[in-house]
């Protein structure tokens, strides 16, 4: 009995002595309020008494909670489908994937710090238009054709790498290192295709400035803490923004609230996008105007045992209209991009 005192403490699953039934906590989507739900309590996971997600007082805060020696997955998953109308009405359609597989193992917790290992497993890329697909996956021999052997070539040697990271138990990632021997892998292998000097080292600049340490910090922040180190209640709200383009001007934002903590997961929504907005300029009889927006939502949950992430799965739909009109007359170009973003997906 004091294993189910404790477990209803940390508010996670109250089992009866029967072990019957189990409660969890989450919101109610008509109504928004925070409610109790009775689930099998054979479907409830083991919850550990101090899991990594930990509720004081009905406020829920996320930190680490890793195994030495274990492995955890990262494989970041995404799929555009984008549509482009003329001002004929003619459509054409296209569809990309990307897929970047990383794992992490843990070596070594000392002082709240993990030492890890960061292993670039594989990189997939695909496009299809016209009823034709083309592939270019690091797991698969290297393309026929020129114009994606660079590609390959440059992905195969981005793979297979390991990096040392350092990441203590509230999720700051305080360092990555072990880039320099993949720069120089990717230079030797962009040198078997490419022989002039400074397009060898325009590819390679290039890479540095997609992938480097302040690249994948931002990347893991994102991806693996998301709850505000306040912490917050089930059925809270909070709100984070950032650039979408280079001058800062236009804002993603996205809106998160905490929906449920339970059966050994903490489910998290997201909502958000950039509002429509329209730019108008005018020269002479022709005004140009483009309007744009982005609209997304989604699910992320994280196992409360360990903090670790287990899935993501976000929509997002962006509208473009370019229109050119004479006062008279106007044309007008469309274009709207559905994507899926996703982390984890063979866990979905």
């Amino acid at each position: 009995m004091k294993n189910i005192a404790a477990f209803a403490l940390i508010s996670i699953a109250l089992v009866s002595c029967k072990k019957e039934k189990a409660t969890i906590t989450k919101v109610d989507p008509a109504t928004g309020k925070t409610v109790t739900v009775e689930v099998p309590a054979d479907s409830v996971a083991a919850v550990v008494e101090s899991p990594a997600i930990t509720d004081s007082a009905g406020i829920f805060t996320q930190t680490f909670k890793l195994e030495k020696g274990k492995t955890y997955p990262l494989t970041t998953y995404q799929r555009d489908v984008k549509t482009m109308t003329d001002p004929t009405g003619k459509t054409i359609n296209g569809t990309s994937e990307s897929t970047d597989e990383m794992t992490f193992t843990v070596n070594d917790l000392k002082d709240n710090v993990y030492d890890m290992t960061l292993d670039l497993v594989s990189k997939r890329n695909s496009q299809t238009a016209n009823g034709k697909t083309i592939v270019v996956d690091t797991k698969q021999a290297v393309p026929k054709e020129d114009d994606l052997k660079m590609i390959w070539n440059i992905n195969r040697a981005l793979t297979g790498n390991k990096l040392t990271m350092k990441m203590d138990t509230k999720g700051n990632v305080i360092s990555i290192t072990g880039f320099d021997p993949i720069y120089t892998k990717v230079s030797n292998a962009v040198g078997t295709i490419i022989k002039d000097a400074n397009q060898k080292a325009s590819v390679v600049a290039s890479l540095k400035e997609s992938f480097n340490e302040k690249v994948l910090k931002d990347q893991f922040t994102k991806n693996l803490t998301i709850i505000p180190k306040k912490g917050v209640k089930v059925g809270d709200k909070w709100s984070t923004s950032e650039s979408a383009d280079p001058s800062g001007k236009v804002k993603v934002t996205s809106n998160y609230v905490l929906k449920s903590v339970g059966n050994g997961v903490a489910e998290i929504s997201i909502s958000g996008g950039i509002p429509k907005k329209t730019d108008k300029q005018k020269q002479g009889e022709i005004t140009h105007s483009l309007s744009s927006e982005l609209v997304q939502n989604g699910t992320i949950k994280f196992d409360q045992n360990t903090g670790w992430i287990n899935t993501q799965n976000i929509s997002v739909k962006t509208t473009q209209i370019e229109t050119i009109s004479d006062g008279k007359q106007s044309q007008s170009m469309k274009s709207v991009s559905n994507s899926s973003v996703m982390v984890n997906p063979s866990s979905k």
